[in-house]
């Protein structure tokens, strides 16, 4: 299936390798395969796996936690959280840069593209891949869910010294899929307009990473939009 044919880094291939021949996978496809006959789905086709080519197994440093993509037109790639270059960034992608800019003293950059991060080693991963357009959740319960948690799971196996940022209340029931004993669990509030002022703002989660990577002999991550 020409869609779902994962471009996927090598890495992300060995390790995901049951996932993708699980018979829950197969289904999912199939779903996919219906729905863009009928409706527009977003991210593209080539960018659904972008957050696995972005930041491939072994340089994973840090996870980033979403609930699923955009469903506006032109606004998901792959990246949760992020926006390409040409597309305002989102409310909850402002309430992140005003957090960066509290925390570290970073001005807030006008474009909203987190490529810079992911290449680092920042997996900008969300719970649902993908979604139809101008329908908020609308993948959720596919199959999608069964494959991220696989991800997370064998993140927390087979690495250790991760970071985990887990926003709101979705990405906070994953805490236990995640071994904290070798791994760092940072949780608060979704940066949504919603909620951010009920315990994101101020939550410094960007100095905290960088503190704790610093700790353990890792490069820390340059959280500037260039």
């Amino acid at each position: 299936m020409a869609t779902l044919q994962p471009q996927i880094h090598d890495s992300w291939k060995a390790i995901l390798k049951d996932q993708f021949e699980a018979e829950y996978f197969g289904k999912l496809k199939e779903f996919l395969v219906e729905e863009k006959q009928k409706f527009p789905v977003y991210p593209p086709g080539p960018l659904i796996f972008n957050a696995f080519e972005q930041t491939p197994f072994d340089r994973v440093k840090v996870v980033i936690l979403g609930q699923d993509p955009y469903h506006g037109p032109g606004q998901a790639h792959g990246l949760c959280f992020s926006v390409p270059d040409n597309v305002k960034p989102p409310p909850s992608l402002v309430n992140i840069f005003k957090e960066i800019e509290s925390d570290l003293g970073i001005k807030p950059p006008q474009r909203g593209n987190l490529e810079s991060w992911a290449k680092q080693g920042v997996m900008l991963l969300n719970a649902t891949l993908t979604v139809r357009a101008n329908q908020a959740g609308s993948h959720q319960k596919k199959g999608w869910e069964n494959f991220t948690d696989s991800v997370i799971t064998k993140i927390s196996e087979q690495r250790e010294n991760i970071v985990f940022i887990l926003w709101g209340n979705y990405a906070r029931a994953k805490k236990t899929l995640i071994n904290s004993s070798k791994q760092l669990i940072l949780e608060a509030a979704h940066p949504s307009p919603f909620s951010a002022y009920s315990g994101f703002m101020g939550c410094k989660h960007f100095s905290k990473t960088n503190e704790w990577l610093r700790e353990h002999g890792i490069e820390e991550i340059d959280w500037r939009i260039n």
